[in-house]
């Protein structure tokens, strides 16, 4: 399976997983009287949208160069990573705005039976957060890598809800908030760990040198072409889920422009068939 089909296919299994537990999330919040609960189904909710657009951005990305974009689309990505990240700020500010306004209110104590609730939603995000991560590696997907930590922030808002209700359950009515307070706290860390999925999406958008390992894989498959004598400069630029190169390649001073430029086009043939992720290739020639 390609890259591309894989980080797709990772989409559409965040999509439906977050449908269905937004659903029920809700309902138990709702029926077993938990905020946290509710909290906890908000962001659900706005992670549904979120994949949605991690999809989009996948299959726009991956569209191909033309006149307009020579470099193809894959800038993309990191713009929909922070329209993710717009909607993880947006689910914590609802949270706690939603948990000042229910702190003052009268209401029940929630249900023993939602901690089994969430206990298995604690377990399956958990799982989904394994599997989405697991492709974002394989795919190099900086969008998909934001989606899988929805499902890890989702996992710990969950966890810190079934901390919540216990609290309530097992120390009565004067931590009737407890669920609330610990909403509060998940919401806390969703802010958090939107600062974690930004920084390097914003790193991509501005060309910041973060492949070391890759440039020194290019240098090492560069040595294998004869001819080629050694590599001096290397810049690398990730757009989407590919990494285009600009590489200086010392050669025999006393070669022809025509050896030169043959040398190159071995060179830049190479790394392309060795190194899968490499996209566009430009090969300069330095004489030594």
């Amino acid at each position: 399976m390609s890259k591309v089909k894989t980080a797709i296919h990772a989409s559409y299994f965040s999509i439906i997983g977050n449908a269905t537990l937004a659903i029920i999330k809700g309902l138990a919040g709702v029926f077993g009287h938990s905020y946290a609960l509710i909290a906890d189904a908000i962001e659900s909710t706005t992670d549904i949208f979120a994949s949605i657009l991690v999809l989009i951005g996948l299959k726009y990305s991956t569209k191909p160069a033309d006149k307009s974009h020579p470099y193809g689309h894959g800038r993309a990505e990191p713009l929909i990573t922070f329209l993710v990240v717009g909607f993880l700020i947006t689910s914590a500010t609802i949270i706690i705005y939603e948990g000042i306004v229910n702190l003052g209110t009268v209401r029940d104590l929630p249900k023993s039976w939602t901690l089994i609730v969430l206990g298995i939603i604690i377990i399956w995000k958990e799982i989904s957060f394994q599997y989405v991560i697991k492709k974002s590696r394989i795919t190099g997907s900086s969008a998909l890598k934001a989606d899988a930590w929805h499902h890890r922030s989702d996992a710990i808002t969950s966890i810190t809800a079934f901390i919540g209700i216990s609290m309530t359950l097992l120390l009565g009515e004067k931590f009737k908030n407890a669920d609330i307070y610990a909403a509060f706290f998940a919401a806390a860390f969703i802010l958090y760990n939107s600062y974690l999925i930004f920084r390097p999406a914003l790193g991509e958008i501005m060309d910041e040198n973060l492949n070391e390992d890759l440039i020194a894989e290019i240098r090492e498959v560069s040595l294998t072409v004869e001819g080629i004598l050694d590599t001096e400069k290397c810049f690398i630029r990730k757009s989407g889920m590919k990494y285009h190169v600009d590489l200086h390649a010392i050669v025999d001073g006393d070669k022809s422009v025509k050896e030169g430029h043959e040398l190159a086009h071995k060179l830049k043939d190479k790394l392309e068939s060795e190194i899968e992720s490499i996209g566009n290739v430009l090969i300069h020639i330095e004489p030594n």
